[in-house]
C-alpha cells in the first residue's frame, strides 16, 4: 500500500553539518519585511502583512503602472502628458513636488525622474490622469492590478500616497512590488539609483533623492522613501553585494535619521549574518526511493538544479534535511519525473522545499519477478493470519 515515506537525506553537503543560527534582528519599525532575492528566503517578518499607510512608498505602484505601459507599447519615453489644475494644486497643498505648471508638457521619462527622484506628488497625478483619465480611475486600476500580482493588503485611493484612511499597503506587498520592479523592468530600474534631478532647473531644494542609502557604498540602488505624520518614516530598499540581492521594506520610524540608520543596519545584517551555500548539486543523488514491481528495487532522487541556501553565520546549531515521497513508487518510473521533495530546515529561517526527480528510468519488472514478488506477499499475508502457538 502507498504511504508517505520520510527519511533523512543521504547528503546535504558537509557544509551544513555545522550550520549556524544568527541572533534575531531587533527593529524599532512598526512593521518590516526583508527578503533575499537570490535564494528566495524571507529573512525577517515583523507585522509584514499588516495594512499600513504607505505614504510616498506607494508611488512605486504608480511607477509600476507606467513601466507596464512602456513595456506593452502604450507610451514611450518621449510621450508627453498634460498637467491639470489638480496636479498643480498638489504643489500648493505641500509635500514633495516636481514643480510642474499647467503650461508644461513633461515627457514620460521626465515624469519617472520626477516621481522617483523628486517624489513628486504632482508628477504622480499627471501620470494617473495621463494613463487612466482620472486619478480615481487610476487608483481603482492600481488596486485591481496589485491583487493580480499577489499583493493582498493593498488598496489605493490616489497615485501619490497622500494621506487617506483607506489608502493602505503592507510591507510584504511593498517588497513583492520592489522585487517585480527589479526583475521585470531591468532597463528602467537604474533610475532608482539617481541621486539628483531638477525639471527645467526648478526647485533646487527638492532636487535630491531622499533615499539616504544611495551614497553609502553598501550596494544600495533603490527604491523609495515615505513619510507622513500618520505613517512615520519608512523606506523600501534594495541592495546588491556580490551575487546576492536583498529587498526590504519598513515603516513607522520616528525620524529621517532613524530611517537612515535602520536601513543601513538591515543591509549590513542581511549580508554579514548570512552566507550563501550550495548544499546539493543538480543531478547528484541525495537519496533513493523504493520502487514496487520494477526492474530495479530503488531509484535515485536528484535535484534538477543546484540547491543554494542561506545559512546564518554565528551560533552553532543543527540543520535537518529529510526526503518525503509517497511510496513505494509504482513502476514504471521515468527519469526526470518529480517524485519526492527535499525539506531542509535551517534554524531561524523558513523551511526550504526542493523538488526531487527520478535519476533514471525504472521499467516494470518481468513476469518472473512480478510472480515471485506476488508470491512472497501472499506468503507473508497468509503467515500473519495463522494462529500463533
Amino acid at each position: 500500500m502507498c504511504r508517505i515515506v520520510r527519511m533523512a537525506a543521504m547528503i546535504i553537503a558537509a557544509v551544513l553539518t555545522q550550520a549556524t543560527a544568527s541572533l534575531a534582528f531587533e527593529t524599532a519599525a512598526t512593521a518590516a519585511w526583508v527578503y533575499d532575492m537570490t535564494t528566495g528566503t524571507v529573512l525577517m517578518d515583523k507585522n509584514a502583512d499588516q495594512p499600513l499607510p504607505p505614504a510616498s512608498m506607494s508611488k512605486l505602484m504608480t511607477i509600476n503602472m507606467l513601466f507596464e505601459a512602456l513595456k506593452d507599447g502604450r507610451v514611450t519615453m518621449a510621450t508627453t502628458f498634460a498637467v491639470s489644475e489638480k496636479a498643480v494644486q498638489m504643489t500648493r497643498d505641500g509635500g514633495s513636488t516636481m514643480m510642474l505648471q499647467q503650461s508644461d508638457r513633461p515627457t514620460v521619462e521626465e515624469l519617472i525622474q520626477g516621481v522617483v527622484v523628486n517624489s513628486g506628488n504632482d508628477a504622480s497625478v499627471v501620470i494617473a490622469e495621463g494613463l487612466a483619465g482620472t486619478e480615481e480611475a487610476f487608483s481603482a486600476q492600481m488596486t485591481q492590478r496589485a491583487e493580480a500580482l499577489g499583493m493582498t493588503a493593498s488598496v489605493f485611493t490616489n497615485a501619490s500616497g497622500w494621506p487617506d484612511p483607506r489608502h493602505r499597503m503592507s510591507m510584504r506587498d511593498l517588497g513583492i512590488l520592489s522585487k517585480r520592479l527589479i526583475e521585470e523592468f531591468p532597463e528602467y530600474y537604474p533610475v532608482f539609483a539617481e541621486t539628483e534631478y531638477s525639471y527645467k532647473g526648478r526647485s533646487p531644494d527638492n532636487r535630491f533623492n531622499r533615499n539616504p542609502l544611495l551614497s553609502l557604498g553598501i550596494g544600495a540602488d533603490g527604491l523609495k522613501t515615505g513619510h507622513t505624520i500618520e505613517a512615520g518614516y519608512g523606506l523600501v530598499g534594495s541592495a546588491k553585494q556580490g551575487d546576492r540581492r536583498i529587498v526590504f521594506a519598513f515603516a513607522g520610524l520616528a525620524s529621517d535619521q532613524a530611517r537612515a540608520e535602520e536601513g543601513e543596519r538591515i543591509i549590513n545584517w542581511a549580508f554579514r549574518q548570512f552566507t550563501q551555500k550550495t548544499v546539493a548539486k543538480a543531478g547528484v543523488r541525495v537519496a533513493q526511493a523504493d520502487v514496487w514491481l520494477g526492474s530495479a528495487a530503488t531509484v535515485g532522487l536528484v535535484p534538477a538544479d543546484d540547491v543554494r541556501l542561506l545559512v546564518p553565520a554565528l551560533v552553532q546549531d543543527t540543520v535537518t534535511a529529510e526526503v518525503i515521497y509517497r511510496g513505494p513508487l509504482a513502476a514504471p518510473v521515468a527519469a526526470g519525473d518529480q517524485i519526492a521533495e527535499l525539506v531542509i530546515q535551517v534554524p531561524g529561517l523558513p523551511s526550504a522545499r526542493v523538488p526531487l526527480m527520478a535519476e533514471a528510468d525504472v521499467a516494470k519488472a518481468g513476469f518472473t519477478t512480478r510472480f515471485m514478488t506476488a508470491a512472497r506477499v501472499l506468503y507473508r499475508r497468509a503467515n500473519s493470519l495463522m494462529p500463533q502457538s
